[in-house]
């Protein structure tokens, strides 16, 4: 009976040991599975997210492979691939689309290293995103356009309503453009205080995007495009946002930002880990990047604000955050109702 107890007391303790081994073993061999490589999707323009990713490969060693789709279409792309999930990662996708897709499973919670450094106010508080910027709205006026046909310059949402402008001004879709739905939803929140209290359907917004509407003359699926073609003159103007015009008139286009009166819609970026993600370790190393000062440093090259503190703005050709009037955007209301929002939009205007 004693050696009995005596061979049971040595299993006992030898048990954990060998799951422990067996435990370091399989997370060695899942490592190596990994290898160096992750897969992300992103909303962020195209030409900044080169200038990021080039940099978290060199301070990671990652090798990173990533696709950028509008921010509709991400979460169409999502959606189509939840079973086998494609990506590890969303990189630089809208908040109002993240809470919604928080609440419906599709990612995983994680505390990047610098997390505690970002204030409440732009992270998840069960720690399923961590925004890292804000992108702004602004209108893109073409000046030779505005000699041309001898219009006057737009200052306010409200002066693009003006009949002179007919056929001139082209705006992002909402369902398919993040910049497209925070400049509806900014209308619907501020030409409606009490949008909360209402149907989405009885916002008195939709007043306002119904005289719009007679002067648009084209929605589209981007949201730096309306930019663009304004600048190439295509159109006289474009809403779009702030730092994709600053940079086309950094490169000479006869283009001038206007912020409208009435307040300018903004939208935060953020990162998240997806759940199911095959690469989930350098997943985490590069979201541990991704709230750096480093990587902030170059954020701060593009945007007009971060969310970490004591990163001071590094363009000085955009306006400086603290000048801007600013629509309060209200975005746990448009997660919950963008749905109905788009719904509603592509009712009344989706040609």
């Amino acid at each position: 009976m004693k050696k009995l107890l005596i061979i049971a007391a040595v299993v006992t303790l030898l048990v954990p040991t060998f799951l422990f081994a067996e435990g370091q073993k399989e997370g060695s061999k899942k490592a190596v599975e990994e290898g160096n490589e992750i897969t992300l999707y992103t909303s962020l323009e195209t030409d900044e997210t080169q200038d990021y990713i080039k940099a978290a490969e060199a301070t990671t060693g990652l090798k990173i492979n990533w696709t950028r789709f509008s921010t509709g279409i991400l979460g169409a792309k999502l959606i189509a691939e939840r079973q086998n999930p494609q990506a590890d990662l969303v990189y630089g996708w809208a908040v109002t689309y993240l809470m919604d897709y928080v609440q419906r499973g599709f990612f995983e919670p994680y505390k990047p290293k610098d997390g505690d450094k970002i204030p409440a106010k732009f992270k998840d508080p069960n720690d399923y995103w961590y925004a890292i910027d804000l992108y702004l709205a602004a209108f893109a006026v073409n000046t030779e356009k505005l000699k041309e046909y001898n219009l006057p310059m737009p200052k306010s949402w409200q002066d693009l309503t003006n009949p002179v402008y007919k056929g001139q001004v082209i705006m992002p879709n909402p369902a398919s453009s993040g910049t497209g739905f925070l400049q509806v939803a900014g209308i619907l929140e501020s030409m409606d205080p009490d949008y909360k209290t209402k149907p989405v359907k009885e916002n008195k917004g939709w007043e306002f995007l119904e005289k719009l509407d007679k002067n648009m003359g084209q929605y589209i699926k981007s949201g730096s495009k309306p930019a663009k073609y304004a600048a190439a003159g295509e159109y006289t103007i474009g809403a779009s946002f702030a730092f994709v015009i600053a940079n086309l008139k950094k490169e000479g286009k006869p283009v001038e930002m206007v912020l409208p009166a009435e307040g300018s819609a903004y939208e935060l970026e953020a990162n998240a880990l997806l759940k199911g993600a095959k690469h989930p370790n350098n997943a985490k190393k590069f979201l541990d990047w991704a709230l750096s000062d480093e990587a902030m440093h170059l954020y701060a090259k593009w945007k007009i604000g971060v969310t970490k503190p004591g990163i001071p703005p590094a363009r000085p050709d955009l306006p400086r955050l603290e000048d801007i009037k600013l629509i309060p955007m209200d975005f746990e209301w448009q997660s919950v109702n963008r749905a109905d929002i788009i719904i509603t939009w592509q009712d009344k205007f989706l040609r």
